[in-house]
C-alpha cells in the first residue's frame, strides 16, 4: 500500500483485497479473545483530527487504533486553537511535533487531506473531505457485501439518492468498480454531479425498474445541511420517488441486501421497516467499520503483509 489513504483510487485491486483479507483475519483473531486487543501498533500514536461532526467514523477510528494498542489523541476543532484562527497546516505541524505517526482527518473542504499529506511525514487517512471522498467507508461497505454475499465480482449494486453531495457514493463507485462490481446510480437529475457520465456507472432515474435486478441497494442520506437551493419539490415527493419502503423492498431478489452509511433520515430515504429488516446490513456496517479501519491502520503503520 501507499503511505497515505486519501481516496479510493489509491487502492488497486490487490491493495483493496489485502485490506479486506486483513480485516477478516483481524475479526478471526479477536473472535476468541476475552480482551479484544492486539499489540501490533504499541508505541505508535494516531491522531483523530476532526473538523466536522461525526459519531460513527470518529469512534470507529478511535476504537480501531486502541484495539491495535496505539496511543490515540482525539482532536476536535471546537474548543481548540482553530477557533482562534489557527490554520490546518499549523495545527498539523503542531500535532506532528508531538510525535504523531498517523493523522486521521475529516474536513469540510474537499482536498484537505491531500494538502495535509504534503505537510507531514506520517501517514494521512481521509475520513471524509467535503463532498469529495470517504475511502474507508467504501472499504467497509465492500467488506460487508463480501461477507453477506460471498463475492464482489459481478455483484450488481444500486446506489440511490443524494449522489451530488455524497462522498460515500464517489468512493464506493471507484472501489466497487476496481473490485469487479457493477454499479448503477439512481437519483433525481438535480442530485447527480456534473460529469457523472464519465464515471464507470450506469445512470437511471427510475428506482422501481432497477430494484428487481439489484443484489445490493445502498441508500444515501439526503444531506440537507449541504444544500443551499431547492433540489426537489418536497420531502414527501422525494420519498415517494426515491425512498425505499416495504413495497419497494418486495421487488428485490430474495438474497438482496440493503445498506446505508448512516446517519439515516428514517421515513425519507428509507422506511423504518426496511432499516430494521433482516435484509438490512446497517448495524453490521458499523461493526465491520472497526475491523476495516484496524486493517488500514495496521497496513499503513505496521506492515504490508496480512496480520
Amino acid at each position: 500500500m501507499k503511505r497515505h489513504l486519501l481516496e479510493s483510487a489509491d487502492l488497486d485491486r490487490d491493495d483493496a483485497t489485502l485490506v479486506l483479507d486483513t480485516a477478516a483475519q483481524i475479526d478471526q483473531a479477536l473472535a476468541g479473545r476475552e480482551v479484544k486487543k492486539l499489540p501490533t501498533l504499541r508505541g505508535r500514536t494516531v491522531v483523530n483530527l476532526f473538523y466536522e461532526d461525526s459519531t460513527r467514523t470518529r469512534i470507529s477510528f478511535e476504537l480501531a487504533a486502541k484495539r491495535l494498542s496505539a496511543d490515540v489523541i482525539n482532536f476536535s476543532a471546537k474548543g481548540s486553537s482553530v477557533s482562534k484562527g489557527e490554520s490546518l497546516k499549523d495545527t498539523a505541524l503542531t500535532l506532528e511535533a508531538m510525535g504523531s505517526d498517523a493523522i486521521v482527518v475529516r474536513h469540510g473542504a474537499s482536498g484537505a487531506p491531500h494538502r495535509l499529506a504534503h505537510w507531514v511525514r506520517g501517514s494521512v487517512v481521509n475520513a471524509g473531505d467535503g463532498t469529495h471522498e470517504h475511502p474507508t467507508q467504501a472499504l467497509l461497505d465492500a467488506y460487508t457485501i463480501r461477507q453477506r454475499l460471498g463475492r464482489l465480482e459481478g455483484v450488481r449494486v444500486a446506489i440511490v439518492g443524494d449522489v451530488l453531495h455524497s462522498r460515500v457514493a464517489r468512493s464506493n463507485v471507484w472501489l466497487l468498480n476496481t473490485l469487479g462490481a457493477e454499479v448503477t446510480m439512481i437519483a433525481p437529475p438535480t442530485l447527480l454531479p456534473v460529469g457523472v457520465g464519465s464515471w464507470p456507472v450506469e445512470v437511471s432515474y427510475d428506482l422501481d425498474s432497477v430494484l428487481p435486478k439489484a443484489d445490493v441497494v445502498m441508500m444515501l442520506r439526503v444531506q440537507a445541511e449541504r444544500m443551499n437551493a431547492s433540489f426537489f419539490p418536497s420531502a414527501r415527493e422525494y420519498s415517494r420517488r426515491y425512498g425505499l419502503d416495504g413495497r419497494r423492498m418486495a421487488l428485490l431478489d430474495d438474497d438482496a441486501i440493503v445498506m446505508h452509511p448512516g446517519p439515516m433520515n428514517r421515513g425519507m430515504e428509507i422506511a423504518a421497516e426496511v432499516a430494521d429488516s433482516v435484509r438490512s446490513t446497517i448495524v453490521e456496517q458499523v461493526g465491520n467499520g472497526v475491523s476495516v479501519r484496524m486493517a488500514v491502520l495496521y497496513l499503513l503503520l505496521g506492515g504490508n503483509e496480512p496480520a
